[in-house]
């Protein structure tokens, strides 16, 4: 039983972490939003606020109201929140966290089609679309593109977001009269972004992580300084590649940006060099000197980032 909760503890996380965050069951009976004093609380992943079971706020989607709001102050809260969580964290929040990478997840499992793709074509320009989409959509038009009053809109949530359209858009509409006949060409806009996206999730592995969620994209500046981080020991490691060829986000450098923290490279790992750990400062320093390294599949090798460590020589590798 032990073994069994251990081989699959992310998605028992992630499904426990989904029903808590969204447990408000009624909302789901009866059509509503709750509007209870925990919804001034955010959730870290991209969990929509107007999702009838939802507890708790999405962090994107708090920011910006606040940015858009013709009264506006400076989103001390959220901006705060993102900051903590990012720099404790990191991207560990996409891989054990978030209800919607749960989904893409659910979805990847599929078997269909046998052969899955490792990137898209253009792969490495696509995954700065997520930048794109949170310096415009998240942050510049709510802030600058408003209306006669002054009051800006969450365009990510309203143009983009599949999350919303599939947590909240999709059971609102089932529900609601009023909203299926109110329902028009931005709705279909939105329906059809969520089916592009569980379409490409059945062929590439999480297509939204790594290539348009403004959340990823701010927890993944993190990455790489976050307290809960990826862990070489360079004195075990044989540089045999496994760690990079099962890694289903296609990640070469350790402890990269588009690293999920999903922990697949450290049960696939054979002589047990990998670890995932927090990893909390000392002196000023890490306290076991991690190195920056890079892991290719097949002729992989680590190599140290200009902070003094080698691999090999009793330092330890960092993924």
């Amino acid at each position: 039983m032990v073994k069994w909760i251990k081989k699959r503890a992310r998605l028992l996380a992630q499904i426990g972490f989904a029903a808590i965050t969204n447990g408000y069951f009624p909302g789901f009976a009866r059509g509503t939003i709750y509007k209870g004093n925990s919804k001034a609380v955010c959730a870290p992943g991209l969990n929509c606020y107007s999702c009838p079971g939802a507890l708790g706020s999405c962090p994107i989607g708090a920011l910006q109201a606040t940015l858009g709001d013709r009264n506006y102050h400076f989103a001390f809260y959220v901006v705060g929140f993102l900051l903590v969580v990012g720099a404790v964290l990191g991207r560990f929040v996409c891989g054990w966290l978030c209800p919607f990478g749960l989904v893409q997840d659910l979805l990847a499992k599929i078997p269909f089609p046998k052969k899955k793709l490792r990137r898209l074509p253009g792969d490495a320009i696509l995954r700065y679309l997520k930048y794109f989409i949170l310096l415009v959509f998240v942050l510049i038009l709510p802030m600058f593109a408003v209306n006669i009053v002054g009051q800006g809109s969450p365009w990510f949530c309203q143009y983009i977001c599949p999350s919303g359209t599939l947590m909240a858009g999709l059971p609102l509409y089932a529900l609601n009269e009023s909203l299926r006949s109110a329902a028009g060409f931005l709705y279909a806009w939105k329906v059809g972004i969520l089916v592009a996206l569980v379409v490409l999730s059945l062929f590439v592995y999480r297509p939204f992580c790594r290539y348009l969620c403004p959340l990823g994209a701010i927890y993944g500046l993190f990455n790489p300084i976050a307290f809960y981080r990826i862990r070489i020991d360079a004195e075990k490691c044989t540089h045999c590649g496994a760690c990079a060829r099962a890694c289903k986000m296609d990640v070469r450098i350790v402890n990269d940006r588009e690293c999920l923290r999903c922990g697949e490279c450290v049960s696939r790992c054979p002589t047990g060099a990998i670890s995932c750990k927090f990893i909390a400062p000392k002196g000023g320093k890490n306290h076991e000197d991690p190195v920056r390294t890079r892991v290719d599949a097949g002729a992989s090798h680590i190599r140290g980032a200009g902070n003094g460590t080698q691999p090999g020589r009793g330092g330890t590798g960092s993924l």
